[in-house]
């Protein structure tokens, strides 16, 4: 497969993220809107959007590694804003891309990794969630842009696990308690079939 129209300026830095993902035994993927553009439709994006299983203790050895692949802090205090906001703010230097690392911690994280499949994309092996797993975490997301992108990978995808759709969807409603989550993803879900 090749890139998807719009996404080829990422190609460098998502050749850098790939082999950060290597180095931390694939304990991670691709999300956000590169994601859906190989799981759904492709779309405009302006950044690469990943999330790894680190804790908080691997964020030295994460930078160190990151360095060696290009990518910088996009701000001073990186480290300490990652501990209170999980999530590492970089920027690929080579081609200017801004990466956003998100720390992933959760059940349902641990999951996505485990249940990821690695894509064939222009020359690169890129690992992404299962289109199941990514529509929940655009759920719980749940930005106009967030809701779209579930529609196209309904429409794309029209064999989904949709039992596993509603339970996260469902349980991440009730722990955000925003019950009314799951009828609104539902509606779109079967709107998109």
């Amino acid at each position: 497969m090749k890139l998807p129209e719009g996404l080829e300026p990422f190609y460098t830095s998502l050749e850098a993220v790939q082999r950060l993902l290597i180095k931390f035994n694939e304990r991670g993927v691709i999300i956000g809107g590169i994601a859906v553009s190989l799981l759904g439709k492709p779309r405009y994006t302006e950044d690469l959007d990943a999330m790894f299983l680190l804790s908080i203790n691997d964020i030295p050895r994460f930078l160190g590694a990151a360095k060696e692949e290009g990518i910088e802090p996009r701000q001073e205090d990186t480290t300490e804003f990652a501990r209170k906001n999980r999530v590492l703010l970089l920027r690929h230097v080579a081609s200017d891309i801004n990466i956003d690392i998100s720390l992933g911690i959760l059940s349902f994280e641990e999951e996505v990794v485990e249940r990821s499949t690695v894509k064939s994309v222009a020359s690169l092996l890129v690992r992404l969630p299962t289109p199941e797993d990514l529509i929940i975490m655009k759920a719980i997301a749940h930005r106009l842009k967030d809701l779209n992108d579930i529609q196209a990978i309904v429409q794309k995808h029209p064999d989904l696990d949709f039992t596993r759709i509603e339970h996260w969807v469902r349980s991440f409603a009730e722990a955000l308690e925003e019950p009314e989550l799951w009828g609104e993803i539902k509606k779109i879900i079967d709107a998109a079939k």
